[in-house]
């Protein structure tokens, strides 16, 4: 049965504010746009696309993944299930770096990347900056070298598991080490809920305490990072005590953490004696 667009917008049983967003995917209209084509009437594939992510979102599937895109810090990113989606608390870290470390020539290095987001705006918010990233997942490099070429930044890529991803014949040594690792409670009864039910898992959690993977980015990190050289770890919102501990224990000083806008610890930083 033909729908024009407002039908289908006041029919579904979707939030106004995700409808229209679907729809914009489904029609390719701008926001306003669809204000102004409202009396439009879906053609037949159209209106197949609309009914299929109509019921993925009600499914609980994340409108990103829907979509397959998410703003971050003021650009957009693709996304899959391959990888986390970004978040407005990651933007915390971002903030803290970019205070900390003006346009000056520096080296940096995004430990397990995703889609690039947290690697990509540092590249793209400091061009003069020397950037590279890292992740286990082929699939999830893939998307963050689709998010590279959209933005056009230059980061260099490499596969593997934290440092060892890194070229043995080369001697990298960096400024700057950030990284978002999975840092929930296996146990955590979050993992069953909300979005990240559709997320993937090796992301959200060490498969223990959820501290796992700062101890084992910091065993090595003297012989990646330079001295005085600086590490910033995303975490959760009970965490920040459990990452200084581990900071100072591996050498840090200065540690500190820092406040999301929520008023929540969610990024702890230290700089290496």
């Amino acid at each position: 049965m033909a729908e024009t667009i407002v039908h289908a917008l006041q029919s579904c049983a979707l939030p106004l504010l995700e409808a229209r967003m679907l729809m914009q995917h489904v029609t390719g209209y701008s926001r306003v746009q669809l204000l102004t084509h409202d009396t439009e009437v879906l053609n037949d594939a159209q209106q197949v696309h609309w009914q299929t992510l109509i019921a993925r979102r009600v499914q609980g599937e994340p409108m990103a993944y829907i979509i397959g895109e998410r703003e971050f810090y003021g650009r957009m990113f693709a996304v899959n299930p391959n990888v986390l989606i970004p978040r407005p608390d990651t933007e915390t870290l971002i903030d803290a770096v970019l205070s900390d470390f003006g346009a000056q020539a520096l080296s940096a290095i995004d430990l397990g990347t995703g889609s690039g987001a947290i690697a990509l705006t540092l590249a793209a918010e400091r061009p003069s900056w020397n950037v590279c990233a890292t992740d286990i997942s082929a699939q999830a490099l893939e998307v963050a070298r689709q998010n590279s070429q959209r933005l056009n930044t230059s980061v260099r890529f490499f596969e593997g598991d934290w440092w060892a991803a890194l070229p043995a014949d080369e001697s990298l040594k960096f400024h700057i080490v950030v990284s978002n690792p999975p840092y929930i409670e296996a146990n955590d009864e979050h993992l069953s809920e909300g979005d990240v039910r559709f997320e993937p898992i090796g992301a959200l959690t060490d498969g223990a305490d959820g501290l796992q993977h700062y101890r084992r980015i910091l065993y090595d990190v003297a012989r990646y990072l330079h001295t005085n050289g600086a590490v910033y770890f995303e975490h959760g919102y009970n965490q920040g005590a459990s990452v200084r501990g581990i900071l100072s224990e591996a050498n840090f000083t200065q540690v500190r953490t820092i406040q999301d806008l929520s008023g929540n610890d969610r990024v702890s930083t230290g700089i290496l004696k």
